[in-house]
């Protein structure tokens, strides 16, 4: 009996907090946004679809740099948060005469300095599984790689909940202490990211 109860409380302990924006957990950002990708897959241009319909103040660039964000900063008008799409396409990356590991690197400097700026960072991921490893080619991890890169070092993950289906961000959101916000349908976006940017 005391075996079958220690076995509880370990599960317990494993099992940790529910994964969420949970009371006094939710995560607030401010516009302006820099809408980027980690591996030039289609999946900004979801996010754009979602922050014209909020009429949130916004700036799509595929390939921006910590430069960029230096600048934009020296501007007297600097971004207020990223938001990093994660998935990469080899065709996307190829058009761009760049590698994921070219990505990886940009991503990096980028979070770097967001990090210098007090920016939030936040990491989507609209695709669903067919922009993960297991709709992509065989060899092919470089949708992997995307997300290894960003969702560790994000403020706050923001996934279709299907491309979740392995619990893979569940699993880096609780070793991480990230907060974690699944949408059913990318039609959802609209209303969690009016939350996050109080809209």
């Amino acid at each position: 009996m005391k075996r079958l109860v220690a076995l509880i409380i370990l599960g317990l302990v494993l099992l940790g907090p529910a994964v969420g924006t949970l009371p006094g957990q939710a995560v607030t950002a401010s516009p302006p946004i820099l809408l980027t990708s980690c591996g030039q897959s289609p999946g900004p241009a979801i996010i754009k679809v979602v922050l014209q319909k909020l009429g949130l103040p916004f700036e799509l660039d595929p390939l921006a740099t910590a430069s960029a964000l230096q600048k934009k900063k020296e501007s007297g008008q600097p971004y207020g948060s990223i938001i990093i799409v994660m998935g990469a396409s080899l065709k996307g990356m190829g058009a761009a005469g760049i590698s994921i590991d070219d990505e990886i690197k940009r991503i990096n400097q980028l979070i770097q300095e967001a990090r210098k700026q007090g920016l939030k960072v936040i990491g989507a991921h609209v695709e669903g599984m067919k922009r993960r490893a297991q709709g992509a080619a065989a060899g092919d991890t470089t949708d992997e790689q995307s997300i290894e890169a960003v969702a560790p070092q994000s403020d706050l993950l923001l996934v279709n909940k299907e491309g979740n289906s392995d619990g893979r961000f569940t699993a880096i959101a609780r070793s991480k202490n990230i907060p974690l916000v699944e949408v059913e349908k990318n039609m959802d976006l609209v209303e969690e990211l009016r939350k996050i940017y109080g809209k």
